[in-house]
């Protein structure tokens, strides 16, 4: 598997100001390599500035059942390279009531919790910000999905993994569609968002990149094919976020088919949210998770840790959870561009 890290990023150097004794850390919605190093960074950088951590399991669901664990040095040892999450995930549904969140925080508190980290995604964070907002309980969130299309911040825990996933799938699928003069359509993950596919389009070499932001005719699929034919393909790949509707993918084979195109369709799925992070995840999950600690002992909370030119920012989750990032459609155009 290719991977990279960046040696940029830093943890802030912020000044102490809360004199926190217990954090509490969940892992909420779906799951993203590279968590367990952000559940890891948090732990140990916790303990090492004199603080005690509990794990809730199964996110918001467990914090209302009261399943809370202390975490010790060792208890995170070994994790950094796994995927998935030792804490477990869930999605709370019950916890868009306020009364449920106030639950929640009398839990948090029966167990002596001063401040809580949410690993997550936008849904995560939008009951995080609420939390403390109605409750008063400080809490930071960490970006952790492999969609990569939070506002404010450029970079989350697990996309870079799910990319190279599906890259080294592509890299196999080419060698059939090659022995097969076939067409394939690649499915991955992002109902709404086109961030995974546009990065795999481009670093797999796919002739065409489909994502929810953009509409695409299946007569600019053809086109698109007919070009390389006329220059001497006999294959090609098309990559597909999977989209709002379950099918399309399908639907758009059976489409290319009629034009007299043998075509067959590959749907990743949840392959990419498991295994082993790259290095990239793990840097990014180790500094994200240490600076979610630092900010809530700085005094600052109610926020998302973030990636913002080369660095670590505090976003509010106000910004963070307004919508979603763009994406840019540069990628797509120049793709095109190369597989002309």
């Amino acid at each position: 598997m290719k991977t990279r890290h960046d040696s940029s990023l830093s943890v802030p150097q912020l000044p102490v100001n809360r004199n926190f004794r217990t954090i509490a850390v969940l892992t909420s919605g779906g799951d993203a390599p590279g968590m367990n190093a952000a559940i890891r960074a948090v732990t140990r950088y916790a303990i090492a500035h004199g603080l005690e951590v509990l794990g809730v399991m199964k996110g918001y669901s467990g914090l209302l059942e009261g399943q809370m664990e202390r975490l010790s040095a060792s208890s995170v040892a070994n994790i950094i390279q796994r995927g998935g999450t030792i804490l477990k995930t869930d999605r709370c549904l019950p916890f868009h009531k306020k009364s449920v969140r106030r639950e929640a925080a009398n839990r948090l508190r029966s167990h002596g919790v001063d401040a809580l980290v949410v690993i997550g995604g936008d849904g995560s964070f939008t009951g995080a910000h609420l939390l403390e907002k109605e409750t008063g309980i400080p809490t930071i969130g960490v970006p952790g999905t492999i969609d990569n299309d939070i506002t404010g911040s450029e970079d989350t825990i697990g996309f870079d993994t799910a990319v190279n996933t599906a890259i080294d799938a592509i890299d196999r699928i080419r060698d059939t569609a090659s022995s097969h003069d076939r067409i394939f359509i690649v499915e991955v993950m992002g109902r709404s968002s086109g961030f995974i596919a546009s990065e795999v389009g481009l670093g797999g070499g796919a002739e065409t990149i489909l994502v929810p932001e953009k509409k695409t005719t299946v007569a600019e699929v053809v086109r698109a094919i007919e070009r390389g034919i006329r220059r001497g393909k006999t294959s090609s790949i098309i990559v597909m976020a999977e989209g709002e509707k379950p099918g399309l993918c399908t639907k758009l084979a059976q489409a290319i088919e009629k034009r007299g195109y043998p075509t067959k369709v590959c749907i990743l799925g949840h392959t990419q949210r498991g295994g082993s992070p790259t290095a990239h995840d793990r840097v990014l999950a180790s500094v994200l998770g240490a600076s979610a600690v630092a900010y809530l002992l700085s005094g600052r909370s109610n926020g998302m840790v973030g990636v913002q030119g080369g660095r670590i920012r505090l976003v509010p989750f106000e910004d963070a959870v307004r919508g979603s990032r763009s994406l840019s459609l540069d990628h797509l155009d120049l793709s095109q561009t190369l597989a002309t």
